[in-house]
C-alpha cells in the first residue's frame, strides 16, 4: 500500500456555464500546472473542490479526469464523503477500480452521528475503497462535529487499510489528539502546518496549494519561514472573500483556467474583491 505524502494541493474543480456545468477539458491543464509547481499529489472533490455540489455521476466524471491526467507518480487522492453511506461507498469504490491512489472521506454533515454509526459509515467506506490506503478526513468546523479519536481507532482495527488522517481542524490544540493514534496525519490548516511537521505530521494537505502550489511545496518540503508567512498572509487576509472563487480567479490569472465559475451557492467575486485578491497574489509573486 503507497501512502501519500509529503504536499497535497486540495485541488479546485473547473467549472464553466456559471458553474452549472464541469469543466472536465480543464482539468488535464489544470495538473499539468500543478505536477509542475512542486506538490506531491492532489485531493479530488474535497472541500477545496466543492465535491459536496457535485452530484453522484458528476464526481465519478471528475475522478476519472484527474486519474486519467495525471503524471506518472502524481497521486490522486479522491474525496469520497457524501451525506449518505450509498453515495459514499458508491464513490469509493469507483475511485479504486479507475485506480486512484488513495480514498479520503469526512463524517457526513447535518446529522451528529455518534461513534456506532461514524464507525460503520467510516468502515464500509475504507472497505469500498480496499486496497487503496484510506484517510479520515477530520474538519469538525464543515462537519459540524469532530470524530472522536477513539473512532478512529476502531475504525483502524476494523479496516488495515486506514493509513492516516487529513485533519482540517484549528487551533494546533484541536489537531494534537489525532497526533498519537498511529496514522499518518496531514494538517489542513496551513499556518498550523510547521507545528504540526514539528510534532510528527507527515505533510498538508492544502487548499491554497490549488492556486499556489509553489509555496505550499517550499512550506512543507524546506519548511521554510517564509512559505509559513506567505500563507499565514494569504489566510488573514482574505479571509472575508469567497475561498473557492478567490482560488480560481487566481488561476484564471495564471493562465490555467479559462472561467472562475463556482456552483450555486457559492458566489463569485466582487470587482473590488477580485482587484484585492489578484494584487496579494501580484505580491507574492504568483502573477
Amino acid at each position: 500500500m503507497t501512502r501519500l505524502h509529503g504536499a497535497i494541493a486540495a485541488s479546485v474543480t473547473p467549472m464553466r456555464d456559471g458553474g452549472r456545468s464541469v469543466d472536465l477539458e480543464a482539468i488535464a491543464g489544470l495538473m499539468t500546472f500543478l505536477a509542475g509547481s512542486g506538490v506531491d499529489g492532489v485531493l479530488a472533490c474535497g472541500t477545496t473542490g466543492e465535491g459536496v455540489l457535485l452530484g453522484v455521476e458528476e464526481r465519478r466524471a471528475v475522478t476519472e479526469a484527474f486519474v486519467s491526467s495525471a503524471p506518472e507518480g502524481f497521486a490522486v487522492a479522491v474525496h469520497a464523503g457524501a451525506q449518505t453511506s450509498a453515495d459514499t461507498i458508491a464513490i469509493a469504490a469507483h475511485a479504486r477500480d479507475v485506480g486512484a491512489d488513495a480514498v479520503a472521506v469526512i463524517a457526513p454533515p447535518y446529522f451528529p452521528l455518534d461513534d456506532e454509526e461514524l464507525t460503520r459509515h467510516l468502515v464500509s467506506a475504507a472497505d469500498a475503497a480496499d486496497p487503496l490506503p484510506f484517510y479520515v478526513y477530520e474538519f469538525a468546523a464543515r462537519s459540524g462535529y469532530a470524530i472522536p479519536p477513539a473512532v478512529v481507532r476502531r475504525v483502524c482495527e476494523a479496516a488495515p487499510n486506514v493509513a492516516g488522517m487529513k485533519v482540517s481542524d484549528a487551533p494546533f490544540g484541536a489537531i494534537q489528539p489525532y497526533l498519537d493514534l498511529g496514522v499518518d496525519l496531514f494538517v489542513g490548516s496551513e499556518p498550523l502546518a510547521l507545528e504540526g511537521l514539528a510534532a510528527g505530521a507527515v505533510g498538508s494537505v492544502s487548499g491554497l496549494a490549488a492556486a499556489f502550489p509553489e509555496i505550499v511545496a517550499a512550506l512543507v518540503h524546506e519548511r521554510s519561514q517564509t512559505a509559513h508567512e506567505q500563507v499565514v498572509r494569504l489566510r488573514d487576509e482574505l479571509r472575508d472573500v469567497p475561498f473557492h472563487a478567490f482560488l480560481k480567479e487566481v488561476l484564471v490569472a495564471r493562465d490555467v483556467l479559462v472561467t472562475p465559475d463556482v456552483r450555486a451557492p457559492l458566489r463569485e467575486l466582487t470587482d473590488a474583491e477580485r482587484a484585492r485578491v489578484l494584487s496579494l497574489a501580484r505580491d507574492l509573486s504568483a502573477l
